[in-house]
């Protein structure tokens, strides 16, 4: 079956035993993989958040492991948040400047 809702997906994959508690060379080689994709990716400090069709989110987290599996790491462990909406398009930059707004009409 094909899904191709919107989605913003926010996941950060854990390499498990790589022999350090460093896995900024880990982060890197997905990361690269993530930008050299046709959908937009935003690196934060825990994790990424990509921006795309359901299906395609999913193919590429699925292609991040299946990269750190072929560089030598046996277990990664990915927490994923995923959120769709169907009534508007919405970046994650959109969301932040909702909150925003909002935090200064408060004041």
């Amino acid at each position: 079956m094909t899904v191709t809702i919107p989605c913003l997906a926010d996941v950060c994959l854990i390499p498990i035993g790589t022999g350090s508690a460093s896995v900024s060379d880990e982060v890197t080689e997905i990361t690269r993989l993530a930008q050299s994709s046709h959908l937009h990716t935003t690196l934060h400090s825990a994790g990424t958040t990509i921006e795309g069709p359901w299906n395609e989110v999913m193919d590429l987290i699925g292609q991040m492991h299946e990269l750190l599996h072929k560089k030598g790491i046996v277990r990664i462990q990915s927490d994923i948040r995923v959120g769709s909406r169907t009534d508007k398009k919405q970046s994650p930059q959109d969301k932040i400047d909702v909150v925003q707004r909002k935090l200064k009409e408060a004041k």
